[in-house]
Formats: structure tokens, sequence, C-alpha cells
């Protein structure tokens, strides 16, 4: 049977050019202009995919998504649109799409996720609205914006999250940002370093410790598993803790219920765990120093969260981001970066990722005499020991090289290419005549 499918789109070009294609690959494609127009016909259309952008005149189309979800759950929506950014993102996957589309749609991208439409049940929304996040995750990247989509389909669950990245990526950011999503976000939020609790205090710190329990406990103490009560318990570094502290959280993690120190009886524990690291648990666990069950406890649901590096495009609108923040903190507002300033943030190898872009707009707007931050300011000290004597490792060079490694890798198929490198394939395009880079294999579709 033809799978019908609806495009929901205000703008008539978009709308033509994917009714033709999809028509072309073998789909009964047709187009409603507006949300209300596709309400009023989807009954007879009973389409199995509804593509909806979400700005539009009259009822957007998150709001279509939603009423879609209540009204046919068995429809699978897919949401596009050309303004990316995190809580868009988000919000469609929390209310139930299947996938975030950004535009320019790429066409392969969409054959894909319309297969796998076909192929999936439906996702149900989450009843509950949450609180918006009070602090933005910034990035309009293709890696960050997968990692949108996951926080929002996580929101929905109370499933262990493990958070993966270099130190100073924004783990705990991201920890935060789906608690505020999630179903349970007015109940405590509690953070806890692992790495900076003594190993003789790290039991007390987590579980509390009754009177007497050890010199020096002069009364009751309630623990971080405590304070967190029914919401979320993030516990950073936890590649750090030692194995028979791991023993005790498996054991948490297994039974729902720890032991205070000193206490005769257990207590429950409702708290949802998102863990996170930079360390590489799979080698620990090869090395027999991190335990292969409390890995895969923990790691139910996982983000890696990419380095500022590898993803370049995000530097300057993060760092305006930022600027604005800490002007605003110290009550600078309207401070702005200076053209050399700019060029110098996008250069920057960030090894220190966003927390050293962060610290360095703060030092660098502290140093300012005026409202301009400057190259000087900044002062970024040069990435070291990178470079071969005379070699000529700019950035311009090392993504023109990178980019024909990638694409001679994939036999110069574009398409392949784009996915590896994790671009829609308009930009590797952009990509690819920004350098110059001559394409004669035939193979280059």
């Amino acid at each position: 049977m033809i799978a019908p499918i609806l495009i929901v789109d205000d703008d008539r070009s978009i709308r033509d050019t994917l009714v033709d294609h999809l028509n072309e690959l073998g789909y009964a494609a047709t187009a409603a202009a507006s949300a209300e127009e596709a309400l009023s016909r989807v009954a007879a259309i009973q389409p199995r995919v509804i593509l909806t952008d979400v700005r539009m005149p009259g009822i957007d189309g998150l709001t279509l998504l939603s009423t879609i979800v209540e009204r046919q759950p068995a429809v699978k929506v897919l949401v596009m649109t050309a303004h990316e950014d995190m809580k868009t993102a988000i919000a469609a996957m929390k209310a139930g799409a299947v996938d975030y589309l950004v535009k320019p749609l790429d066409l392969g991208e969409l054959e894909l996720a319309i297969e796998r439409c076909l192929d999936e049940e439906p996702l149900v929304a989450a009843d509950d609205e949450a609180p918006a996040s009070g602090f933005d995750v910034i990035g309009r990247d293709p890696k960050m914006i997968a990692i949108y989509k996951r926080i929002g389909a996580v929101s929905r669950t109370r499933a262990p999250v493990l958070i993966r990245g270099e130190t100073g990526t924004g783990k705990e950011l991201i920890a935060r940002t789906i608690h505020n999503h999630s179903a349970t976000a007015t109940e405590p939020f509690v953070a806890i370093n692992c790495a900076a609790v003594p190993e003789t205090l790290l039991e007390s710190e987590m579980f509390g410790h009754v009177r007497g329990a050890f010199t020096g406990a002069t009364g009751d103490r309630e623990g971080r598993f405590a304070q967190a009560g029914s919401g979320t318990l993030f516990l950073d570094e936890i590649g750090d803790v030692s194995l028979a502290f791991q023993a005790k959280l498996l054991r948490v993690l297994q039974e729902r219920e720890y032991t205070p120190v000193g206490a005769a009886r257990a207590r429950r524990t409702d708290a949802r765990i998102i863990a996170a690291t930079h360390r590489p648990l799979e080698q620990m666990v090869t090395q027999g120093s991190f335990r292969e069950d409390l890995y895969f406890r923990l790691r139910v649901v996982e983000l890696e969260l990419p380095p500022l590096r590898e993803r370049r495009d995000d530097i300057l609108p993060l760092a305006g981001f930022l600027l604005a923040k800490a002007a605003s903190d110290i009550g600078r507002e309207g401070a702005r970066f200076s053209a050399a300033a700019l060029r110098m943030l996008e250069a920057h190898d960030w090894p220190g990722n966003v927390r050293e872009l962060e610290n360095s707009i703060a030092r660098g707007l502290a140093l300012a005499p005026g409202a301009i931050v400057t190259d000087h300011d900044l002062a970024l000290r040069a990435t070291v020991g990178r470079n071969a004597p005379g070699e000529d490792r700019s950035l311009v060079t090392v993504e023109r090289d990178h980019l024909e490694r990638v694409l001679a890798d994939c036999e110069w198929n574009k398409r392949r290419a784009a996915k590896q490198l994790g671009v829609s394939r308009p930009r590797l395009d952009r990509l690819i005549e920004k350098h110059s880079i001559v394409v004669t294999n035939r193979r280059a579709t």
C-alpha cells in the first residue's frame, strides 16, 4: 500500500518541491498551506506521516503536533524548521515528534526519517509541561541539534543518563536541562562533584549519617540522595570514585534504597540519577577500575557532548551570548567584540571548551577600558606543540585537509561524507566551494 504523506508549510515553493520529490519516490504526498487546513483534511487524507513546519501564521507546527498526537496517535509527525534552537528541538521531541529536521532539508536525511516513521511505533507525548530552563544551551551545529533531540526524548522518562565529554563541555548544564524539561522539574536538582569529595567522606556526603556514626557526627545529617527527593541527583566525575563506593552506588540503582552511615535501617529513594565523566569508562572496565555492572546501569541513555573545536560555527554565537551575560552581571550592557577579537575567538582551538571560552570572555571584559573587547583584552595563548616546525597548520589548511580526507574515504560520495562529518549536504557543498576542492569522481552525489 502506498503511504500517504501530508506536507504542512506556508511556503508554497517548499510544499511543491517536497510533494514532487516524495511522489517521485513512490509515496502519495499532498500538501496543506496551514495547520488549520491540515487539521480539516487529515481525516480524508489519513496520512501515515505528517511533515510540518514550526513557524506558520495561525496555529503553529508544535500545536499541530500536539493535536495530532492527541487525536490520532498512530500518525507519525516530523518537524522541520529553519530556526534551529534548543527549546524548539526539545519541545518537538517531548511532544511526540519522531524527528526534528533543519532547513534547508537534506533530502537524503528526510528519506531516512520517513522510512523510520513507517517502521516505528508512535511516541506518546508527556502529560506534564515542564518549565523552561533558565539558562539555554547555545549551539546550532548538527551535533548539538542531535543532543537537543535526545534531551527531549529522555526528558519524558526517568531512565538513568550518562553524559560523556571533555572537561568544560557543559555536562552539568545538559543535566540541568534534562531535569528542567522533565515531569519532576519542580523537584530539587542536586549536584555533587565526586572527584572533589575525599573518599572517606563520600559515603556520608551521598547517603547522610546519624548522630554518633563517627567522631564529629554530633547530629543526624541528610545526604544528597535525601536532598534530591524525587528530583534529580547529578553525579559529576563518576569515573573518579573507588570500587568500594561503586558497589554501594550499584545497590542504590538496583534496589532504590540506601543506608545512612551508622543507621540500622535502609531508606528509599526516588531520585533520578544522571552521571557524567570525561574518563574512558570502557577502558577502565577492561582494566578493572570501574565495575561493568555499574557502567551498564548508568548508561541506559548516553549523551556524548562534542568539544567546542568540533563545532566552530557555534563559537561566535556562544561568545556573543556569554559576553552579554557577563556584561549584564557587572552592569556594562552594550559591550561588544572588535573584529580582531572575533577572528581570534573563531581561530582559537579551545582545549578547555565552553568553560575556557566563558572565563576568557569574563577576563577580557574586565580588562577592557571601554565597551569594546579587543583581541589584546582577550590575549588568548596560541595552542602549543601541535605543529611541526615550518608546517602550515592554519585552521583553513586543517579544515581543507580533513574535508579532502573524509571525501576520499567516502569515495567522493557527498551524501556519505556529509553524514560522517555531521553536516548537511548544502553545508558540505559550501565547504567544498570555500576550499576550492575539485570533485571529479562521478560518484560524488
